[in-house]
């Protein structure tokens, strides 16, 4: 292990690509040739990289779109196509890996039973979902029965990035994104459109008609536990939960982790944590697009003592995911 302290490590946002998906996207899935060829790779590459870093433990997830690229006449058996496959594998080295189920979320209710098919027949973990279907946001109550679903079966959703609505490209960042490409993605846009979604799905009043529901995002938090302070002081005790006003870093706090995803820095975990509590964030490399070495030296760096790095690096994922 690659730790001083030799602790297991579990990344829980670790992507791969399945060919279904990508035929349907005519290939344009996964990004550059370089990180397509890791994302498809479920393997010899995967593994040493993982033995390299000190990873001993990967939850896979489809990268996106996953299962939300599916129209939905065809949803329910191409996803349970990928989600099957992905199963197969990990049922080659249960000890190395895990998985997310992905979901046909243009299909809402097919949505919700292939999750519980991928936690009760497949021992998945929970599910990823990415950005925006169709133009929208997973918070309205069309996709209420993918939320119903996952609080039944106790498991969290993963609100993963995608690439920004055509709409908000055209008016944010039309002028610079063919010279800084990384603005629609990591650099800027998919911090601005998940933070998003997870800033509505506290004020949709999900977690009022769900109080047991648990979301995960990735990236720190996407730059939410920082602005907890002044999102809180600015919308005050106005949102309802369960017959009474409360504030939105109670709901936040209460409902969402977070992981260290593509953002190994200590000042902004330190944050996280007076925020949100070492009980509410686990590790993560966010592989292939990030690779696992920075992650790892990341690790030996942080200052926190022995008990609150094992939570980090394994213990709030065994205990989130049932490992």
């Amino acid at each position: 292990m690659t730790t001083k302290s030799g602790s297991q490590i579990i990344a829980i946002e670790e992507h791969y690509l399945d060919a279904d998906v990508d035929q349907k996207v005519n290939k344009q899935a996964g990004g550059g040739e370089a990180t397509k060829a890791k994302l498809i790779d479920l393997g010899n590459l995967r593994l040493k990289e993982m033995d390299e870093a000190g990873i001993d433990i990967q939850v896979l997830s489809h990268c996106p779109p996953g299962a939300q690229a599916f129209d939905p006449d065809e949803a329910e058996k191409r996803a349970q196509g990928v989600n099957n496959r992905l199963h197969e594998f990990i049922q080659s080295k249960p000890d190395r890996f895990s998985g997310f189920a992905t979901l046909p979320t243009r299909a809402p209710e097919v949505a919700a039973d292939e999750l519980e098919r991928c936690i009760k027949d497949l021992n998945f973990k929970g599910a990823i979902i990415h950005g925006l279907t169709e133009g929208e946001f997973i918070d309205l109550p069309k996709f209420w029965p993918i939320f119903e679903r996952a609080e039944r079966l106790d498991v969290p959703v993963y609100i993963h990035p995608g690439r920004p609505h055509p709409a908000v490209i055209e008016a944010y960042y039309k002028e610079y994104a063919e010279k800084y490409r990384s603005i629609l993605s990591a650099g800027w846009g998919f911090t601005v459109e998940t933070a998003t979604a997870g800033l509505r799905l506290v004020l949709s009043g999900v977690f009022e008609k769900h109080p047991h529901l648990k979301i995960i995002l990735g990236h720190m938090g996407e730059g939410l536990p920082f602005l907890l302070w002044r999102i809180n002081h600015s919308f005050g005790k106005s949102i309802r939960n369960e017959d009474e006003e409360v504030n939105f870093r109670d709901i936040f706090c209460k409902h969402f982790y977070i992981t260290t995803s593509g953002n190994f820095s200590n000042p902004a975990l330190l944050c996280s944590i007076m925020e949100m509590g070492v009980d509410r964030i686990l590790f993560s490399v966010d592989w292939p697009y990030v690779d696992n070495t920075p992650g790892a030296e990341w690790i030996n760096t942080i200052p926190l003592g022995k008990e609150d790095l094992e939570k980090i690096l394994n213990g709030n994922a065994r205990r989130l995911l049932k490992m």
